[in-house]
């Protein structure tokens, strides 16, 4: 690996900046949010695909242009919020002292583009009234294992910062064929919030988001972590108990650290829409869906009841009628998660579905599959818990089959 051609540089875990005392947040408005994620990793939704093989300035026009336009869009659509993708993997979308700079902007890991997506898109958004949450994959190191894979993260080896694969190289493991940092090691874990600490310290983010990746294994790829459990499970019985635990310490000191920088920067989790299944925990909500709890070791509802969190913005990518995890009896049950706290709950919705034919949730392709998600909304609105939607994700706004529904949004949340 890595270490066969030359010794890493030494890399401990980089400090945290220094905390300065920031102004008191002003009461917070009660607009709902109106959201949409905006993904970066494997260019989903953003950089043109063609811009990435331009020359130096033409690429960063193409890419600027893309993303104006794309915020005159949202803007017109009477969205308000923009969770960006500023960390799709080991990689950043920032000119970070910690992770080298993304592929998906040059086709290169490291590569400088010559500008700063993050502050631009900051910048762009800022001007046009809307926030903007710097969302990031706390543990993805890559999308993939391959062989030209692996040779491109060895070849950061020169580069400052270089990739982690290459720096703590003990801290990588392989999991759903990706490689992927082992959550149980506490010098990761603080490495990570090292990487959100910088963008806090630096950028005016409006927030911060976590995806649902914490352990993220698949059924013929499950993470190897028994070394780690031998080392630093002592005390835990069941190494599930362990792995809960581990990504709680995470959340806890990410959120205490964003905190101490600037107290008026939200933060907030994006999980999986089930936290646990009634069948399992007699807490849990009345469904037969993948649990947060038992698969991806996130025990989010502790975490809203604990006030870790500004906000959670669970995934209820299913419509009314999907009996094994209906939309209604999830949001219904979020929202009594979060009566009792100060946590803000808002739904991510599925609008990668809509107007999709679908034999499980034919739901979807009704009349565009407007009926479901204005069925959706209208609930949304109902429940007084409930402060907001988040599209999953910008770039189906683009896509033929779900013209009608962005037709209907335009008319429910346009200016």
């Amino acid at each position: 690996m890595a270490g066969c051609a030359a010794k890493p540089p030494k890399s401990l875990v980089t400090p945290l900046p220094a905390v300065t005392e920031q102004p008191v947040k002003p009461a917070q408005s009660q607009q709902p949010v109106r959201g949409v994620w905006l993904a970066t990793v494997s260019r989903l939704d953003w950089p043109p695909v063609t811009s990435v093989n331009a020359d130096s300035a033409l690429r960063i026009r193409l890419q600027q242009k893309a993303l104006s336009d794309k915020l005159d869009k949202l803007k017109s659509l009477g969205i308000n919020t923009v969770f960006f993708q500023v960390k799709p993997d080991g990689t950043a979308l920032w000119p970070s002292k910690i992770l080298p700079w993304s592929d998906t902007l040059t086709g290169k890991i490291g590569e400088d583009p010559g500008y700063d997506p993050l502050q631009f898109m900051l910048d762009e958004a800022h001007r046009r009234g809307m926030k903007v949450h710097a969302w990031f994959n706390p543990y993805r190191v890559s999308v993939n294992t391959k062989p030209s894979t692996v040779a491109e993260l060895n070849r950061t080896l020169p580069l400052h910062p270089a990739s982690v694969f290459v720096l703590h190289h003990d801290w990588i493991r392989t999991a759903g064929d990706r490689f992927v940092l082992d959550p149980g090691i506490p010098e990761a874990r603080d490495w990570i919030t090292s990487i959100v600490a910088e963008v806090v310290a630096h950028y005016p983010v409006d927030g911060v988001q976590f995806d649902d990746y914490f352990y993220a294994e698949s059924p013929g790829g499950a993470l190897d972590d028994s070394l780690t459990f031998a080392r630093y499970g002592a005390g835990f019985n069941a190494k599930a108990d362990w792995r809960r635990h581990n990504t709680q310490q995470l959340i806890e000191q990410v959120a205490r650290t964003i905190k101490q920088l600037k107290p008026q920067v939200e933060f907030g989790v994006s999980p999986a829409g089930v936290w646990r299944n009634l069948s399992h925990d007699p807490a849990g909500s009345d469904t037969r869906g993948a649990a947060a709890y038992d698969e991806a070791y996130a025990d989010t509802r502790r975490w809203v009841q604990q006030g870790l969190l500004d906000y959670i913005a669970p995934q209820l990518y299913w419509p009314f009628a999907r009996k094994a995890a209906r939309y209604d009896v999830l949001a219904n049950w979020w929202a009594d998660v979060v009566k009792p706290t100060h946590t803000r709950l808002y739904i991510g919705v599925a609008l990668y579905k809509v107007g999709e034919p679908s034999k499980n949730e034919p739901d979807w392709s009704i009349q565009g599959g407007v009926p479901e998600l204005k069925r959706q909304l209208d609930l949304n609105d109902a429940v007084p818990q409930i402060n907001g939607t988040v599209l999953f994700r910008e770039g189906y706004l683009d896509q033929p089959q779900t013209r009608e529904a962005v037709s209907y949004l335009i008319s429910r949340w346009g200016s």
